[in-house]
C-alpha cells in the first residue's frame, strides 16, 4: 500500500527560512559568548537579540547584487539593527563559520527525528521477532532450501543490523557535532578560541580541534555513509520479504488494503511495492555517500567545491531515510505471514531439507561419510527431480525412530531460545 506520508517536520529543518534562523542563532550565540566572556557589553546582545530579524525575499534581493549569501543574510540583518550595535555582528568571523556551524545544528535536529525513527523501528522489528520465535519456515542459502530455522531467528538478525546500525549512525553523529569560530585559515587571527569554546557550549556542539578556514569534511563523509548503511539495513530484509512473497513461495506478504490493485492487466496479482520502492531509495542513498567522499578534498585551506553538493545531499539523505524507516515500519507492522506454506515449503518432496540429519545419521550404520552422503544424495536428488518423496525413500536405509528422530523439527530448534535471550 502507498501511503500518503509527508515527512514535513525533517525537510523544514533545510527549508532557507529555517538556514537563515540556524545562521542567526549561531552570530547570535557568538555575541552571547563575547558578552559573558567581558569583552562585550551585556546591552550590546540585548538590544541585537531584541531587534534581528531577516526576510528570506529581502535575502534574496540583496544577493542578486553580492552573489554572496552570507553577506546577503548579514546586510538584511543589519537593516534592522540599530546602526550604534551592528558593527558587533559577525565580527571577527568568516562566512564559514557561520555555514558550518549552522550546518551542524541542522544535522543535529535531523538526527534526533532520525534516532526517533530508528527507536520506533527498532521496537516493531524486537516484538515481531519474539512473536515468531517458534514460527518454523524454511532457511535457505544460495536461494535454495537448506535446513528449518523460524521466522522470529530471520527477524532477530534484521533486529542486529539495525542496532549496529543505529550506533553507526550515532558515532557518526558524535564525530560531525562540531562548531568552528576561527576566521580566515582557521588561525583565530581576529578572534579569541575561547569565543568559539563558549559559543560551542552554547549551542550544544564541541569546538572543532582545528578549522581551515571550514570543518573537514571527512566528517560528513562518515556521516551520509552511516546513513546510507541504515538504508542498506533496510533493504537487506526489502529484498527478503520480496523473495518471500514470490507466486512459487508465499511465505509473507505485504499488507493489501481494501481496494488496491495489483496491475492493469493481471486481477490477480499482489505485489510487494513498498519492498521495490525502499530497494530502490536504498541505491540512491549510496550514490550520495560517493558524492560525500568526492567532498573531503578541497583545495588549500577552503574552496566551495562541497557546497553545491552538501545542498543536495544532506537534505536528501536526511528526508530519505526519514521516509524509509517510517515506511519500513509500516510494512512489517501490516506484514501477513503465510505459517501453512512455511510449513508446506519445508515438507516439499517428502523433506529433503533434512538430508543432514539423515546423512549423519547413516554413519551410526558403519558407512563412511562418503559413503552416507552418496546414499542422501541419491535418494534427494531423486525426489527433488521427480517430485518424489525423500522420507519414503529414507525408510529403506534407516529404521522407523531414525526415520521419526531425522525428520523432527525440535532439534533444530533447540538452541532458539538461547539465541533470543541474547537480545
Amino acid at each position: 500500500m502507498i501511503e500518503r506520508y509527508s515527512r514535513k517536520e525533517i525537510s523544514q529543518i533545510w527549508e532557507l527560512d529555517k538556514k537563515f534562523s540556524y545562521y542567526l542563532e549561531v552570530e547570535l550565540a557568538v555575541i552571547k559568548a563575547q558578552v559573558e566572556l567581558g569583552n562585550f557589553e551585556p546591552e550590546i546582545y540585548e538590544n541585537i537579540k531584541n531587534t534581528a530579524k531577516f526576510d528570506v525575499k529581502r535575502i534574496d534581493e540583496i544577493e542578486k547584487i553580492t552573489r554572496h549569501d552570507v553577506i546577503a543574510f548579514l546586510e538584511n540583518v543589519n537593516e534592522n539593527v540599530d546602526r550604534k550595535f551592528s558593527p558587533y555582528i559577525h565580527k571577527g568571523l568568516t562566512s564559514s563559520d557561520v555555514i558550518d556551524t549552522a550546518f551542524a545544528l541542522q544535522i543535529k535536529d535531523s538526527s534526533k527525528i532520525i534516532n526517533k525513527d530508528l527507536d520506533e523501528l527498532i521496537e516493531v522489528v524486537r516484538n515481531l521477532a519474539f512473536k515468531h520465535k517458534h514460527t518454523v519456515c524454511l532457511g535457505r542459502s544460495h536461494g535454495i532450501g537448506a535446513e528449518v530455522i523460524t521466522f522470529g531467528f530471520k527477524l532477530l538478525n534484521l533486529l542486529d543490523m539495525l542496532i549496529r546500525a543505529k550506533d553507526r549512525f550515532n558515532y557518526a553523529l558524535n564525530d560531525i557535532l562540531v562548531g568552528q569560530i576561527s576566521g580566515p585559515c582557521g588561525t583565530y587571527s581576529n578572534i579569541d578560541p575561547k569565543v568559539e569554546e563558549k559559543t560551542c557550549e552554547i549551542l550544544g556542539l564541541k569546538p572543532a580541534k582545528i578549522s581551515t578556514q571550514v570543518i573537514a569534511r571527512d566528517r560528513h563523509a562518515s556521516y551520509i555513509q552511516a546513513i546510507s548503511l541504515i538504508g542498506a539495513v533496510i533493504e537487506s530484509f526489502s529484498i527478503e520479504i520480496r523473495h518471500l512473497q514470490r507466486f512459487e513461495v508465499v511465505e509473507v506478504e505485504e499488507g493489501f488494503s481494501n481496494g488496491q490493485k495489483g496491475s492493469s492487466a493481471m486481477p490477480h496479482k499482489k505485489n510487494p511495492i513498498a519492498s521495490e520502492n525502499l530497494s530502490g531509495l536504498a541505491r540512491v542513498l549510496r550514490s550520495n555517500t560517493i558524492s560525500a567522499m568526492e567532498n573531503i578534498a578541497l583545495w588549500h585551506e577552503r574552496d566551495i567545491s562541497h557546497s553545491s553538493v552538501e545542498r543536495i545531499i544532506f537534505p536528501d539523505s536526511t528526508i530519505l531515510i526519514d521516509y524509509m524507516l517510517h515506511r519500513f515500519k509500516g510494512v512489517l507492522e501490516n506484514l501477513v505471514v503465510k505459517e501453512k506454506n512455511m510449513i508446506n515449503n519445508i515438507d516439499r518432496y517428502g523433506g529433503i531439507i533434512y538430508s543432514q540429519s539423515c546423512l549423519l545419521k547413516l554413519l551410526d550404520y558403519n558407512l563412511t561419510r562418503e559413503e552416507a552422503y552418496k546414499i542422501v544424495q541419491k535418494e534427494a536428488l531423486e525426489a527433488f527431480n521427480h517430485n518424489g518423496n525423500f522420507k519414503e525413500a529414507m525408510k529403506k536405509h534407516l529404521s522407523d525412530s531414525d526415520i521419526n528422530e531425522c525428520f523432527n523439527q525440535d532439534k533444530y530448534l533447540r538452541n532458539i531460545d538461547k539465541i533470543f535471550d541474547r537480545f
